[in-house]
């Protein structure tokens, strides 16, 4: 398992995955994704978005974090944060924001709820709230304080799918071949 750039090839799948998971594409652009992605299957399994607010101060924003259902619970979405709150260090930030209907998540990784948003943010806020609900909420924490806790770590290295939705393999039955009787794959008798 590892996180990744995205890439230009990537947009459709990411578009797909933002729609099933009912999350907010404003002002989608592809290049600013970071993709988890299997090692064996070479699956996408997880993203994310750091997004730059340009204003009287520049604001890193964290947003459009999704992780496919089969691979959750298993530090996919704790290591593309990671590496979007990197990214943000490394581009001069040294705060990041979130806007989350779900602070619990993010509140394990050194996140803490804000009182009010910052002045760039603000407006983005109350399009959100609108968009999923009133219970998002900004939250705030320093590049330099965040931290993967060591259970979320360890489990990234072993990922794997919950489920099997791998397609399922054809036999020659599937296709009226009697592999009793056929003498090379395709004869149909």
């Amino acid at each position: 398992m590892y996180v990744r750039d995205a890439k230009n090839r990537d947009e459709a799948w990411l578009l797909e995955q933002i729609d099933a998971l009912g999350l907010d594409a404003e002002a989608f652009r592809s290049r600013d994704y970071v993709l988890a992605v299997d090692e064996d299957s070479n699956r996408r399994v997880g993203f994310g978005r750091h997004r730059i607010h340009s204003g009287a101060a520049d604001i890193c924003e964290l947003t459009g974090i999704g992780v496919l259902e089969a691979w959750r619970r298993q530090g996919v979405g704790a290591h593309v944060l990671e590496r979007l709150v990197a990214e943000a260090g490394d581009d001069g930030f040294e705060t990041v924001y979130v806007l989350t209907d779900q602070p619990e998540y993010l509140t394990q990784f050194g996140f803490e709820t804000l009182s009010e948003c910052p002045k760039g943010l603000s407006d983005r806020l109350e399009r959100k709230r609108q968009q999923l609900n009133d219970g998002v909420v900004p939250l705030a924490v320093a590049v330099e304080d965040f931290e993967v806790p060591s259970r979320l770590r360890e489990a990234f290295k072993t990922a794997d799918a919950e489920d099997d939705t791998a397609e399922p393999s054809e036999s020659a039955e599937d296709f009226g071949i009697d592999p009793e009787t056929a003498t090379y794959k395709y004869d149909t008798g």
